[in-house]
């Protein structure tokens, strides 16, 4: 899905600057080009960046209850 129309910056690409290191929304926006322009995107771009981190959240936990 295009999550950035400006720069045609697609989830998949979001997704790829996190895997590659880009934590919070502004090092996404920076990787991606994402919200450079008009802005509108960036709640989408939030909302994927807060979808990773709670991701990543549930499975460190999952390894801690395991333990």
């Amino acid at each position: 899905m295009i999550v950035c129309q400006c720069k045609v910056v697609s989830d998949q690409a979001v997704d790829a600057a996190v895997a590659a290191g880009a934590r919070t929304v502004g090092a996404v926006c920076r990787a991606t080009g994402a919200a450079q322009d008009c802005g509108a995107c960036i709640f989408s771009v939030k909302a994927l960046v807060c979808r990773h981190e709670r991701d990543e959240y549930e499975l460190l936990e999952a390894d801690g209850a395991a333990s």
